[in-house]
């Protein structure tokens, strides 16, 4: 990817990214962790693992959550386990940018008004256990 395109998609997902700093700042001060994997800043611990277990679509809480390019994940571990999902992700905002959000809380919403699984049948999430496996 050439640097003017490297630029681009990064300022395109800056709103999301924006937002997964924040929770990720949030993170290291309360004992968390952060590191970065090519353009991607990854944040763990502290006040994020927290908000990934209790504030997440999932009936279950979350290992990981990608905010443009910002991964936050319970764990170091949780993260390496769990980063090519995630990387699905960072692209998908790539290409959606600040109507990613949005169009994920949508497919959600529509998802669970019709009786299914908001996370799981969710085109976003089912895109990215595919391209995975």
């Amino acid at each position: 990817m050439n640097a003017l395109r490297t630029l681009a998609v990064i300022v395109w997902a800056s709103p999301a990214s924006l937002l997964g700093v924040s929770i990720g700042v949030v993170g290291l001060a309360t004992g968390g962790g952060v590191a970065r994997h090519g353009r991607v800043l990854e944040f763990w611990g502290g006040a994020v693992r927290w908000f990934l277990v209790h504030h997440t679509l999932s009936d279950f809480g979350a290992s990981a959550m990608t905010l443009g390019h910002v991964v936050l994940g319970v764990s170091k571990e949780a993260l390496a386990v769990s980063r090519k999902h995630e990387l699905v992700h960072v692209a998908q905002y790539e290409r959606w940018g600040p109507a990613f959000i949005p169009a994920y809380l949508l497919c959600a919403l529509v998802l669970w008004l019709r009786g299914r699984r908001p996370y799981w049948d969710n085109p976003f999430e089912r895109e990215a256990y595919r391209r995975t496996r």
